[in-house]
């Protein structure tokens, strides 16, 4: 028989409260998550929520520090064949190139007035948000939340001929809800442009529009007319996508998550500096590898690129998500 000295004592009872502590809230937890399968990759968010919010446990996080973050094109919604925003943005171009006959011979706009989509996707994140700029400028605030309210209500998938918001990842939205329901504060971290999500995220994801990070323009206050209103210029303001979702996350939400969501390796770096902090961290990463249900890509894809995530994410500790082997369905019923 050995002797075991006090603190040995104590680190054995502390386990063995945490212990039990945890394991009835992973049995409440059975039903969690409900079109997930019953693998590893639901086991590790239920245990991550469990560790983190299970008083008395060695990993608990206090509910005001428990901020995750998610990016939106192919986390929670399809960016195939092309990014939503994209599709609104060569709405818009061709509705207004009357107007602007240079676009004629300037890129991108002169890809999206030709059809060359690979040209357009060249021009990557940064050249969407040009294309927002130059294309919705001149107009309030106000405005350009009906334009995009409208668009949204009456736009249709060019493959399924359903309404964009028909595709969001039931999965992804249940996760967000059980999140919510734990006490995190959600938030959206996105490439694409924080004004053309806020008209809908709140009714599509139950995230409302104050918990909206993305890349945007410039805007100006002025009053019209006398009638003061936020005016939006052709100037980029801020982009929202690789090394700058840590900055947006910085400057926007001022805490740093203890859990973050991505698809592509745009958000490489959300999810690195969030799983990079002290304590109990999580980063979650979803591969599209389901060509019957939604779409296969990864490396060789113009939109969500997925190469160095797939590769860094198991040394990295992070959960690689198999649309097609742990989620049951992919969208709403």
């Amino acid at each position: 028989m050995f002797e075991v000295n006090r603190r040995s004592a104590l680190k054995i009872a502390a386990f063995a409260v945490a212990a039990s502590s945890v394991a009835p809230a992973l049995a409440a937890d059975a039903e969690v998550l409900p079109s997930w399968v019953d693998g590893e990759a639901k086991s590790r968010i239920v245990d991550f929520v469990a560790a983190t919010t299970t008083e008395g446990g060695a990993d608990f996080v206090e509910p005001a520090d428990r901020v995750a973050v998610f990016d939106n094109d192919g986390t929670l919604w399809g960016e195939q064949p092309m990014y939503v925003q994209l599709a609104f943005v060569l709405d818009r171009v061709k509705q207004l190139a009357p107007q602007h006959p240079e676009w004629q011979t300037k890129e991108p706009f002169k890809s999206v007035l030709s059809g060359d989509m690979a040209g357009v996707a060249a021009s990557g994140q940064k050249g969407l948000v040009e294309l927002l700029a130059a294309t919705h400028a001149g107009m309030s605030t106000e405005e350009f939340e009906k334009i995009v309210s409208d668009w949204t209500a009456s736009a249709r998938h060019p493959v399924s001929g359903k309404p964009y918001t028909a595709h969001i990842f039931q999965p992804m939205v249940e996760l967000i809800d059980y999140l919510k329901a734990k006490e995190f504060k959600v938030f959206i971290v996105s490439g694409g442009g924080v004004e053309f999500m806020r008209p809908w995220t709140e009714r599509v994801y139950g995230i409302p529009p104050e918990n909206v990070v993305g890349s945007s323009i410039k805007t100006k206050y002025e009053p019209r007319n006398g009638v003061p209103a936020i005016l939006r210029l052709p100037e980029i303001d801020f982009i929202d996508d690789g090394p700058g979702k840590p900055v947006g996350i910085h400057k926007f939400i001022g805490r740093r998550p203890i859990a973050a969501f991505g698809n592509s390796d745009g958000d490489f770096e959300m999810l690195e500096w969030t799983t990079s902090g002290p304590g109990r961290r999580f980063g979650l990463i979803v591969h599209h590898d389901d060509a019957e249900r939604e779409n296969a890509y990864d490396r060789d894809s113009h939109f969500g690129r997925l190469a160095r995530g797939l590769d860094e994410a198991p040394a990295r500790g992070w959960t690689i998500v198999s649309m097609k082997d742990d989620w049951k369905v992919i969208y709403p019923k």
